[in-house]
């Protein structure tokens, strides 16, 4: 009997689990494993192509789970953790008090200890929905300075991937403004020298009807001096649109281009009312659009045109808008939403699927610079395995319903990211006490509700 080869600590073996590899062309792979190595998907083979006398560093058996790429959140709010429950606000009639009766008097009186909590809980959750990259979109005027790094220092500590970006606006005075665009700058810069495949950086900004001429300006130059893209809310409600047009005599994406804003390289989220020159001007700049359908329908501000979006080849993924990190839910309330928008029973089902499964990752991965939320050789070896024994036959012509119908109805088991293990058999792998960081969000929010 020939003698085991050398065991290797940076190996993984997933086996005994149903694949399924997401794409125009879905397939699912039965007796089948995955290899990771050095935080990459090595193989994907059948499971007797890995031979037994071969030691891994870790083997799991995956049987009576599927496994899938891990989840991309393309647009999240980690600061808004800390509202849960809060019932100061008074009740708002439109879009616009929302903003000013809860989310502006939120972030005004944030601190960095609450934009670090805030982020710590949200991402333990998000390990548990087997959610393993986000983009997030933060907001804290009261502590701008350093706000970005707390984030980061969460990330860290939950092993999770995380692009991060300060929204600058005028809503607060020009002083704010410019520490805004201070705390991208620097943040974009450490990014930029210190190469983490697990840290990445945008240029926030709010949205268009919240920033003057002067700071578009500013923010442009520095985006184009730093050779990155924008994170900006773009006609999320209406009346972002009769502002743009009453002030600036141009719709928001219009207005946005002539700054210099769009490109393949920034993320415009929501655009629930653009026209149809909007979306050839999303398409032809190959800006990344963001669907977020909770969101948009708990604030009543209607649902954007995934269909016609991606029609005119506009890349459309799928986020939350911080409403939840579990991606599976979002996808069927994307789904249902865009079927009433359509007024079509049958409508949006490959749009929603696209957006989650196709579109997120490619946009992961246009601002990591390496394949992410893919199940294929030298991508990311960020995996989840989900508790489910299918009651119909699984195969490539059923995964997206399976995916839809059943596997969304189910538990993440194990959330793997790089090839570490952050949770398995359901419980948090992380040197983290789950209690006492519960503890502490809500002592911080409490003393956040009586600023409030």
């Amino acid at each position: 009997m020939a003698p085991a080869k050398k065991p290797s600590a940076d190996t993984l073996l997933i086996k005994n689990g149903i694949i399924i590899v997401p794409g125009q062309e879905p397939r699912v792979l039965h007796d089948h494993a995955v290899l990771i190595e050095a935080g990459r998907i090595n193989e994907i083979k059948a499971n007797s192509d890995f031979p037994a006398g071969v030691r891994y560093g870790r083997v799991i058996d995956a049987s009576g789970k599927v496994v899938l790429p891990g989840l991309i959140n393309a647009h999240m709010h980690f600061y808004s953790t800390l509202v849960r429950g809060l019932g100061k606000a008074k009740p708002a009639k439109d879009f616009n008090e929302v903003l000013h009766n809860l989310w502006w008097r939120l972030d005004r009186v944030l601190l960095l200890e609450d934009c670090y909590l805030s982020a710590l809980v949200m991402m333990l959750d998000a390990i548990r929905h087997g959610t393993t990259t986000l983009i997030d979109h933060h907001a804290s005027p009261g502590a701008v300075n350093g706000s970005l790094a707390e984030i980061a220092r969460a990330a860290a500590e939950t092993g999770l991937r995380v692009c991060l970006a300060y929204e600058v606006s005028d809503r607060d005075g020009h002083e704010i403004a410019g520490q805004g665009l201070a705390e991208n700058t620097a943040f974009i810069r450490r990014c930029q020298k210190n190469q983490n495949e697990h840290l990445k950086a945008l240029f926030g900004l709010h949205a268009a009807f919240t920033l003057g001429e002067q700071t578009l300006q500013q923010a442009a130059a520095l985006g184009c001096e730093l050779k990155t893209g924008f994170h900006v809310h773009v006609a999320e409600a209406e009346s972002d649109q009769e502002y743009s047009q009453r002030q600036f005599n141009c719709r928001v994406v219009e207005r946005l281009h002539q700054f210099g804003i769009l490109g393949q390289g920034t993320i415009a989220a929501h655009c629930v009312h653009v026209n149809e020159r909007e979306m050839e001007l999303l398409a032809d700049t190959q800006t990344m659009v963001v669907h977020n359908p909770q969101s948009n329908l708990n604030n009543a501000v209607g649902i954007a045109d995934i269909v016609g979006l991606q029609k005119r080849g506009v890349l459309v993924g799928l986020g939350t808008d911080a409403m939840t990190v579990n991606m599976l839910e979002e996808l069927r309330v994307a789904l249902w939403a865009q079927r009433l928008r359509q007024k079509d029973a049958s409508a949006g089902f490959s749009q929603a699927t696209a957006a989650l499964f196709i579109n997120n990752p490619q946009i992961a991965s246009r601002l990591w610079g390496m394949p992410l939320g893919l199940m294929q050789p030298g991508a990311a070896g960020d995996i989840i395995l989900v508790d489910y024994a299918p009651p119909t036959p699984l195969d490539a012509t059923t995964a997206l319903g399976h995916l839809v119908y059943g596997i969304s109805q189910r538990a993440v088991d194990t959330t793997i990211v790089a090839g570490r293990v952050l949770m398995e058999n359901h419980q948090i792998s992380l040197p983290l006490d789950e209690e006492r960081i519960a503890a502490r969000s809500r002592e911080s929010a409490r003393k956040l509700w009586e600023r409030f």
